[in-house]
């Protein structure tokens, strides 16, 4: 059967925090083009929605994060469409250190490892749990009636000294942002299956030309590249039986599995950056929590700086360079 990727990340402004890069993998059937296909999915999208709302479940929003974090009730309609679609695939973390394993389990030792990232918390932080029940079921109902299925979840999270390292290599962390993608869709794609696959995701940078991944991440592999522009950029690689397409496109959340992937990248960061200021916190009186973004990030420096110099934590362990 066919395949669709969504593929978006969170992070990328930030100055604290990490870099989150998530994928959404879906089977689809075979007489389905991509834009059929995304069209199937977010009339799908809308009938779940509909159903939570007669269940009172709070709602059931799968968008772009930015949309779906905004706002007082943010991080309870991120957290429940995140956790609904995991619980419809039969996942129910029930902590942070779960939905790290669960999502991103290559990453998961680093939080653990990281005394700021380390601190466990039970799940859900703001959504009710019996409303995330009830969206998964509405979600799990109104997919099974498309015949197009969520198969996988991925995540690959780039924490502060290995963002630092990258940056210092590349000189751009667009080129951080484009590696740490190619790396999650070898893993999520590393089990071949017959028929087309269809990977899309957001524009990196701004770029047009993205011909050098395919050169680095799928050497020897032949690729054709079928458009390269402002509004998209379409690579087609691998046999004819077997082809991979890709598609880097402007405002790609609007496709359901860019958005989910959008949420589920902000999601993990949200995780992480509440672990953060808690530890913080917990050893300067007083401080104020940060999001993580420039301006507040410099606050949030200078007001960590004393207790970080008598731990002994270097810069380059929790501050970006770029």
């Amino acid at each position: 059967m066919p395949r669709l990727v969504g593929i978006d990340e969170a992070g990328y402004g930030p100055r604290l925090g990490p870099l989150v890069v998530a994928a959404t993998l879906w089977r689809v059937p075979g007489d389905l083009e991509r834009e059929e296909c995304c069209k199937q999915l977010a009339c799908a999208l809308g009938c779940a929605a509909q159903r939570a709302d007669r269940q009172k479940a709070g709602g059931l929003l799968l968008a772009d994060s930015k949309v779906v974090y905004r706002g007082g009730r943010g991080l309870a309609r991120l957290e429940r469409g995140v956790l609904a679609a995991l619980g419809a695939m039969g996942l129910w973390p029930a902590s942070a250190w779960a939905a790290w394993r669960a999502l991103a389990p290559p990453s998961a030792p680093r939080v653990r490892a990281t005394p700021w990232y380390a601190e466990d918390f039970v799940l859900p932080l703001a959504a009710d749990r019996a409303s995330i029940e009830q969206a998964a079921n509405a979600l799990g109902r109104a997919l099974a009636g498309t015949g197009i299925e969520l198969v996988a979840i991925r995540a690959r999270a780039v924490f502060e000294e290995e963002f630092n390292r990258r940056c210092a290599v590349y000189g751009s962390k667009s080129t951080v942002l484009s590696e740490a993608t190619m790396l999650l869709v070898r893993k999520v794609l590393r089990r071949p299956e017959g028929g087309c696959t269809w990977v899309l995701c957001d524009k990196h940078g701004g770029r047009s030309r993205y011909g050098w991944l395919f050169e680095r991440f799928f050497p020897g592999r032949f690729f054709e590249v079928r458009a390269e522009g402002r509004g998209q950029s379409v690579y087609r690689l691998g046999p004819p039986k077997m082809p991979i397409e890709f598609c880097f496109a402007s405002k790609a959340e609007r496709y359901v599995p860019v958005a989910l992937a959008s949420m589920v990248a902000k999601y993990l960061r949200e995780l992480a950056m509440h672990a953060l200021n808690r530890f913080w916190q917990a050893r300067v009186c007083g401080l104020r929590p940060t999001a993580g973004y420039p301006l507040d990030a410099r606050r949030f420096k200078r007001d960590i700086a004393q207790t970080q110099h008598a731990l002994g934590i270097a810069d380059s362990m929790v501050w970006r360079s770029k």
